[in-house]
């Protein structure tokens, strides 16, 4: 029904607009009493052999949705209710930002991909601790953290403390996000030395407290293997938990449309199918070159349950989706984890 009837005409829209409306109609029916449970039932697929333990957190599922969906926590509830296991809310900037200019979200349908230079749009880190601080039920909240664009890098790490201090109580886990293209100088922090002044200084924090929360990292498809190792030696030395594999790429894989038409849409990150093979990629090569020496959430290109058993395959841990979810519709939790407890079956 959402392929074949609601779909084509969601995509008669501009995708951000049509954004907006889901996240509207999402608040509506969480508002709704009884209609998030009716939700929850309908969608979400319960067995204890879905149940993943990482990081000292028990996941009831390994399919979650990623950050840029729910970029100021206002519909994690009812995502969850749609069969997600967790929901990374963000990217949360200190200050409210409202991002790069509009047009800055592109549909290519041909491919099953978007492109976007939203440019870290938020209500700021004091909105969303408003947000969290409603939580009802026991979701899986992970706090996706980044940089105002005006912050310099050099005092970058500023920006990352306060988010971590500020969502402490409030998530259960933390990624720290350096490698999103749609923020101009954002990419010199994927190098070492300044990577490692972020890493170090919320670990820092961290171990001081009395229960110290879960960081990743979040990295780019883009990096070759030279700068994986170099992932694998930081997340070593700083000793974070895991990494989040990947984000959107700069790189323009696109078979459907001309080089015109891709200029002409401009910069910014390439999401979906297109970029489902590199990310498993990356995944792979973590997993292995490290021997599996830290957790991985896949993320990139996962559209089905081949996608998504793929992922789990090459050495991810958990999964989540964004540009699969826009384009397969509300059911693909669903229908991953029931295709994962079949195969379970058969093994």
């Amino acid at each position: 029904m959402y392929k074949s009837l609601l779909r084509p005409v969601f995509f008669l829209f501009k995708p951000e607009t049509i954004h907006h409306w889901v996240m509207a109609v999402l608040k509506i029916i969480g508002k709704i009493p009884g209609k998030r449970h009716a939700l929850k039932w309908f969608f979400t697929v319960k067995d204890r052999r879905l149940e993943k333990e990482l990081f000292g957190i028990r996941f009831p599922n390994p399919v979650g949705v990623a950050a840029g969906f729910d970029k100021n926590a206002e519909v994690y509830e009812e995502l969850s209710a749609l069969g997600f296991g967790f929901v990374e809310i963000g990217t949360v900037t200190p200050k409210a930002q409202p991002g790069n200019p509009k047009p800055r979200l592109f549909r290519l349908s041909k491919d099953k991909a978007l492109i976007n230079r939203m440019g870290f749009n938020n209500r700021g880190l004091e909105q969303a601790v408003i947000e969290l601080k409603k939580r009802k039920s026991n979701v899986i909240i992970g706090g996706n953290i980044g940089k105002n664009t005006l912050t310099p890098n050099a005092i970058a790490y500023q920006d990352y403390v306060e988010n971590f201090i500020g969502l402490f109580d409030v998530v259960d886990y933390f990624v720290v996000n350096v490698s999103c293209p749609n923020i101009s100088d954002l990419k010199e922090l994927q190098d070492q030395e300044a990577l490692m002044e972020i890493l170090n200084k919320l670990q820092s924090i961290n171990n001081s407290k009395a229960k110290r929360k879960p960081i990743l990292l979040k990295i780019s498809p883009d990096l070759n293997d030279k700068q994986l190792d170099e992932v694998i030696e930081i997340v070593r030395l700083t000793k974070i938990d895991g990494v989040v594999a990947t984000n959107t790429s700069i790189k323009r894989n696109l078979g459907n449309y001309t080089k015109e038409e891709i200029v002409a849409i401009g910069n910014g990150g390439l999401s979906g199918l297109p970029v489902r093979d590199r990310s498993t990629e990356v995944i792979r090569y973590l997993a292995t070159k490290s021997n599996k020496a830290f957790p991985i959430i896949g993320v990139g290109g996962i559209f089905t349950a081949a996608d998504a058993i793929e992922k789990l395959q090459a050495g991810a841990d958990l999964i989540q989706v964004y540009t699969g979810f826009i384009y397969e519709g509300p059911f693909i939790a669903k229908r991953i984890n029931r295709a994962m407890l079949k195969q379970m079956k058969t093994e």
